[in-house]
């Protein structure tokens, strides 16, 4: 596996609560950074209706991704690229989806706070250290039967108070 990126697909019924706390509609534009086999960029397309974009630093799960939505007949809505997420501007995001690891939510921390008022960042499993969450909600899987953590930030970012 190509370096500090392991994969492990989100179950999809912890992708169905992400996109509800996310409060996802039609009108957002969804980014998943690090979007593996694209089943979250893929069940917002199907389910909303919204424009999605994914990145994945592993041109196999670009490849996937673009099947998937091809697939469930959402290629229209659904774009992927494979590129390094920590170059990407994100400001035109309304929705960001995350499954890093906490080191790598942390180095996103500067392209977040470029983001609009009121954008969502929803994370599975891994938090932001330093920053607020809104919500977390802990979750069982029916699919793989673990709780599973989500995180939810909304823009600007809250810091914890620095001690």
């Amino acid at each position: 596996e190509g370096g500090h990126v392991m994969y492990m697909p989100t179950p999809q019924d912890v992708v169905d609560r992400m996109l509800e706390l996310a409060e996802v509609s039609k009108e957002d534009l969804v980014y998943d950074l690090g979007c593996g086999d694209g089943r979250v960029l893929v069940t917002a397309a199907s389910t909303y209706g919204c424009r999605c974009r994914g990145y994945d630093i592993d041109p196999v799960r670009v490849r996937e991704s673009l099947e998937n939505a091809r697939q469930h007949d959402v290629d229209q809505l659904v774009e992927v690229e494979q590129k390094d997420i920590f170059t990407l501007d994100l400001r035109d995001a309304d929705v960001i989806f995350l499954y890093l690891l906490p080191k790598l939510n942390i180095r996103l921390i500067p392209q977040f706070e470029q983001l609009k008022p009121g954008t969502r960042i929803v994370s599975h499993l891994f938090d932001m250290q330093g920053v607020q969450p809104d919500t977390v909600l802990r979750i069982d899987s029916a699919e793989d039967g673990f709780e599973h953590e989500i995180y939810l930030w909304t823009t600007p970012l809250k810091f914890a108070d620095e001690e």
